[in-house]
């Protein structure tokens, strides 16, 4: 018994020893005390043409996208509310528009860069889900009509619902065994994204999920709009699109040489062709502006984005929707450098034409011919 209470003694003492030991340490060298820094309140420090400058939206917009999305990005783990909502969104935007390193970013609030990190993907997702309120075609038969108004003010082109295209948003390399399959024929790594704008560079339908290797006209062909319009959800309506696309009872290319496509017991003069030509062009244009405005707006979709491929989409998507928001507020266009200019005609491709010729005599599109034949 009296051999127990000893060895209980010893390691009591050795406890102390260690304790004290630990506690000679933290004196001799003691941690270094934690700072809190006050961060800017960025809606009062900066004056409006400098906070766009920054972020890319007006104050009133960011306020607008907070009231939305504010309770669902505070979340649960910021259980003492280190970044507020208006930081968290304002972080973004600030990403957004630089293409900056994520540790960049965070120096700009304050932050260590996993939590930068993590907030990007967080706003990016809450944003990306909102797709379906601001990125939609119209829902009723008024809202129709006046989308084909608008196109038809442009150039007198009749029933277009929408300008399609697609454009690249350069990415870092995915990485693994199909990481090549991201790489496009400019060599770089992209993501091939396909938009229908209308007549007001507002973006109606988005896909933003096929590598930078895919062609145009494989989107569109496995999009679920190509469904609605096969089907005849939306009918009486037409989309206007490049050479790169087949010409479809409910999509408009352009005629190529009018000697190839005209049966002179038709009626349909080459003056007509040249007109359905020339107000096409001008109705698709919409489509090219709005990628134009877009990534002006948002020059991390030319600078390129350096997350995962999952996190890049989100990013696509949330862009697009602010994008809309600003168009519904009336925002003007931030400047861009020379470098971003660049950088912006890298990501335009022009899309090789397919044979055109063998649909020249899609009946549609001979109505239409028939259409401009009258303008004459």
């Amino acid at each position: 018994m009296m051999m127990y209470n000893n060895s209980s003694s010893e390691d009591a003492s050795d406890f102390e020893d260690e304790d004290f030991d630990q506690l000679i340490v933290m004196i001799a060298f003691p941690r270094n005390p934690r700072i809190f820094r006050p961060r800017k309140h960025h809606f009062t420090y900066w004056k409006d043409d400098e906070f766009f400058n920054r972020f890319r939206l007006s104050k009133n917009t960011v306020r607008f996208i907070v009231d939305i999305i504010g309770d669902r990005i505070c979340s649960r783990t910021d259980w003492n509310n280190a970044v507020s909502p208006e930081d968290k969104v304002l972080l973004t935007l600030r990403y957004y528009a630089t293409g900056s390193m994520l540790i960049v970013c965070g120096d700009f609030i304050g932050i260590h860069k996993s939590t930068a990190s993590r907030i990007v993907k967080l706003v990016s997702h809450n944003i990306a889900i909102l797709r379906p309120q601001f990125v939609n075609f119209p829902n009723n038969e008024n809202d129709f009509k006046k989308v084909k108004q608008d196109f038809y003010n442009i150039a007198k082109f009749p029933t277009v619902i929408g300008a399609l295209d697609c454009t690249h948003v350069k990415i870092k390399s995915p990485g693994g065994d199909n990481a090549e399959v991201y790489r496009n024929r400019k060599n770089f790594f992209s993501i091939n994204v396909q938009t229908i704008c209308d007549a007001n560079l507002k973006i109606q339908d988005i896909v933003a999920r096929w590598p930078g290797s895919s062609h145009d006209s494989t989107i569109f062909n496995n999009s679920e709009i190509r469904r609605k319009l096969e089907i005849g959800e939306m009918r009486d309506c037409v989309l206007v699109a490049d050479s790169g696309y087949a010409q479809r009872n409910y999509v408009m290319t352009l005629v190529g040489s009018p000697n190839t496509v005209i049966d002179p017991a038709s009626g349909i003069y080459e003056e007509a062709v040249a007109k359905y030509n020339e107000s096409l062009i001008r109705t698709r244009n919409t489509v090219e502006r709005s990628y134009g405005v877009w990534k002006r707006r948002f020059p991390i979709l030319a600078t390129g984005i350096n997350v995962k491929i999952t996190s890049s989409q989100s990013i696509i998507v949330a862009t697009a929707v602010l994008h809309n928001i600003a168009c519904n507020f009336g925002e003007s266009m931030p400047r861009v450098t020379t470098e971003i200019e660049s950088l912006i005609s890298i990501t335009e491709f022009n899309n090789p034409g397919e044979d055109i010729g063998r649909n020249a005599a899609n009946f549609t599109r001979n109505k239409f011919l028939r259409y401009f034949n009258n303008l004459i």
